[in-house]
This record gives structure tokens, C-alpha cells and sequence, in this order.
């Protein structure tokens, strides 16, 4: 497996409790002693618990979870939740990254959660990436007063389990791993669903196999686990090894080509079938809109799925159209046809959609199969709606849908960079 391994130095960091820290921090609180909670309180006990503070989460209240599921006798600060402030700090803990490496060398996975490959900078600051981890986070809390937690790994799927497993328990919140620790750190783990990537289905299905920890995969014929996991059996082999060939500036290029179009989206809480399909279409519309607006068709449509992080892991697949199209319809059939193929009935809080393989605006050649005038009448109202929204405002017209309590498209609609001002 030695062709397989990647020496790099990846740093993987999280804000803890990152909403509720910034409460705490705008109001000089300290959030390891204070039981502090980002919840709209006024909308009653049902209302969704968006974040808790870290001396919450000692005394067993879980991070995401309803006002009346919190233990009573805790006196709460109660932080109606202010997006746009998360955003301005979330944007500040960005620009600090970026005055230590490239923005080619920065992934961002989520808003509280970013990997820095630091291989090139060593040299230059004369440091080692426990040294400059510990500057980075150093940093972070001078200027936020936000403490963050750091895994260090020789690729980007070991520095998340060395966040996961080992550096919120650690003293100084950081913690490495190399390829030498994963049979002594991650091997003993139990259960399997403590590693990131594999859901509670997975680890179902693994268990009637008779595995139990996690070096129960790895000593597991592959070929076998292929057989019966596809190739979601083969990379979770490699995994429970420490391997993991993804690269940073890859996902970066990717992200920047300029070559697709995509909308992504963290969900402020879980979604499940059948209310996450609401989610889906409403970010199908958005992604479909610009392709019509630049006048382009796609070919390859992209889909990921993110299960809450309690869970970790998802899926990221995608499909090539028999033809291009800017067709809603069916872009979304193609989302639907990923989804039912790969979700494993988790818990969901990331979603998105991308489509890829453009091309100038062509006539649709309608096939035996098609339903001609309906893909014409869902053309011509989709561009009406696009010259309406274009008018009037991205809200002056939506799906009948969007009334229900699972969308999000309304509050979309108002928000800066995917958040909620």
C-alpha cells in the first residue's frame, strides 16, 4: 500500500461551538463556564437548538436538540441566533488563515471547519505543523477570542480523524497522527460508527459481518468488502488503513475552474426524507436558473449529500444526461435517481448540487420517451419566472412549496453568502 500514501502536512480545524462562542465572545463570556444556547426562545420550547456552549456540552446537552430536551435546572442564556455576525467572524478566521498560506492551499468544508495544507510553508517559517498549528489557533483566539481545535495528518481523511477522535480531548486541543498511529489510535475504535464516514446503516451491515472495530475492516478481505459495499466497501478499506489520495489544490480547482455551476448548502438542522426533497429541488431551481441566465446547458449533474456531524460522512456521486439540458425537471430526476442509490437514511445537514460538461444553448432533441409539450410549458414558465425575479427580486416569485416549513428558499433568497443576515 505504499504507492498509495500521501506525506503531506494537512491541518484540519474546527471553531468549537462556533455559534454559541461567538455569543459568547461578543459579551466577554467565557464559553467553558457559561451555559449559553443559540436559540430563537420566543418561538417556544419546540424551537431548534442551533448551537450550545462547550461547558453545556460537559454536562451532556447535546448540540442539536429542541429547547424542552434541554435538563432543567441549568440557568440558560438563551442567544437568538444572528447570522450575519457568524458570517463576519466566520470571514475574519478566513482572512487569518490566508496570511499564513494560499488561497490555493484552502479548503473551507463547512462554516466552522477548514483544511490548510502547510507542506510548503515549513521551510518559510521555520516550523513544524505542531508548531505552526499552534500559531494558527494562537492567532485565531487573539484577535476572536474563539478557541478552535486542530488535527494534524499526513492527508486530508487523517487529520479529520485526528480532530474527531483524539484533539477536543487533548489539552491544547491538537493532535497528529501519522500512518505508524493508525493501528495503535484509530484500529481499537468502537463503534464504528465513531469514525468518520460510516452511518449507522453502514456500521449495521459491517456488524452482521462480525465486525466490531474498526481493525476488524481493516484486516477484512477487500475484495470481498467490494463485493458487497461496491466501491464504497473498497475506499473504506483504505481508510481504516489511514488512506486517502485527495488533495487540497485539487478540490480547490475544482471549486474555482469556473466550469460548473453549483449550490451548496449547511442545514441549520437535520433533514430527512421526505422533507429534505423540498431542499433538493429549491437548490435544482437556483442551479438550473443560472444556466439558463448564461445561456448553457449541462450534461453531468453532481450530488452530495453530508450527514450531521454526530454521524460524519455522505456521499458525493454524479451522472451523465443522455444530452444536455437546463431542464429542472430533469436535473432533479438525476439528483433523486444519486439519492435513492446512496443515502443511508442518516440524519442530513449538507446538500449539493453542481452540474458540469457545459455547453452553448442548443435545441433539445425530444426523444420517443419525452413528453414534448411539457418540457416546452416548464421552459416557457421557468423563463418567464427568471424575468420576473430579475424585475422584481429573487423572492417576488416562488414555488407554492416554498410556504411549507421545510423550505428554506425564502430565507435564501435574503442571505449574504448563504447565511442569514
Amino acid at each position: 500500500m505504499e504507492e498509495l500514501k500521501l506525506y503531506r502536512h494537512i491541518l484540519c480545524i474546527d471553531l468549537k461551538s462556533f455559534y454559541a462562542s461567538v455569543e459568547c465572545a461578543e459579551s466577554n463570556l467565557d464559553p467553558f463556564k457559561t451555559p449559553l444556547v443559540v436559540a430563537d426562545a420566543s418561538r417556544g420550547s419546540g424551537s431548534i437548538v442551533l448551537a450550545v456552549s462547550p461547558y453545556l456540552k460537559t454536562l451532556g446537552v447535546p448540540s442539536r436538540c429542541r429547547i424542552h430536551e434541554i435538563p432543567p435546572g441549568i440557568s440558560i442564556i438563551f442567544r437568538k441566533p444572528r447570522m450575519q455576525l457568524y458570517l463576519e467572524y466566520s470571514a475574519k478566521i478566513v482572512e487569518i488563515y490566508l496570511r499564513f498560506i494560499s488561497e490555493d492551499d484552502l479548503y473551507i468544508y463547512s462554516v466552522d471547519e477548514a483544511f490548510l495544507d502547510i507542506t510548503e510553508y515549513l521551510n518559510y517559517y521555520k516550523k513544524t505543523d505542531l508548531e505552526m498549528a499552534k500559531m494558527i489557533l494562537d492567532t485565531i483566539y487573539e484577535e476572536t477570542k474563539l478557541f478552535a481545535t486542530c488535527g494534524i495528518g499526513q492527508n486530508m481523511l487523517m487529520a479529520k480523524l485526528a480532530l474527531d477522535i483524539e484533539s477536543k480531548k487533548a489539552p491544547d486541543f491538537i493532535a497528529k497522527w501519522t500512518y505508524e498511529d493508525i493501528p495503535t489510535k484509530l484500529w481499537p475504535i468502537s463503534p464504528l460508527s465513531e469514525m468518520w464516514g460510516i452511518g449507522h446503516n453502514m456500521e449495521r451491515n459491517l456488524g452482521r459481518m462480525g465486525l466490531q472495530k474498526i481493525g476488524d475492516i481493516a484486516h477484512y478481505d477487500v475484495l470481498t468488502l467490494k463485493k458487497n459495499f461496491g466501491i464504497l466497501g473498497e475506499e473504506l478499506y483504505y481508510h481504516t488503513h489511514g488512506i486517502d489520495m485527495s488533495l487540497i489544490q485539487k478540490k480547490v480547482s475544482i471549486r474555482t475552474s469556473g466550469k460548473s455551476y453549483g449550490s451548496g448548502q449547511t442545514l441549520f438542522h437535520d433533514y430527512y426524507v421526505p422533507d429534505i426533497f423540498q431542499i433538493i429541488l429549491e437548490m435544482v431551481d437556483d442551479v438550473t436558473r443560472r444556466l439558463r441566465l448564461h445561456r448553457r446547458v449541462a450534461r453531468t449533474v453532481s450530488f452530495g449529500i453530508g450527514y450531521s456531524k454526530h454521524v460524519g460522512g455522505g456521499f458525493s456521486r454524479q451522472i451523465t444526461l443522455d444530452q444536455p439540458t437546463a431542464n429542472a425537471s430533469l436535473i432533479y430526476e438525476a439528483c433523486l435517481s444519486l439519492f435513492r442509490t446512496y443515502y443511508e437514511d442518516e440524519p442530513i445537514r449538507r446538500v449539493h448540487v453542481a452540474v458540469t460538461n457545459l455547453s452553448e444553448n442548443h435545441y433539445y432533441q425530444f426523444t420517443l420517451f419525452d413528453d414534448a409539450l411539457r418540457l416546452e410549458k416548464e421552459h416557457a414558465l421557468h423563463t418567464a419566472v427568471d424575468d420576473i425575479k430579475f424585475k422584481f427580486g429573487r423572492n417576488s416569485i416562488n414555488r407554492a412549496s416554498s410556504e411549507f416549513e421545510s423550505s428554506t428558499i425564502k430565507a435564501r433568497n435574503k442571505m449574504i453568502g448563504g447565511h442569514h443576515a
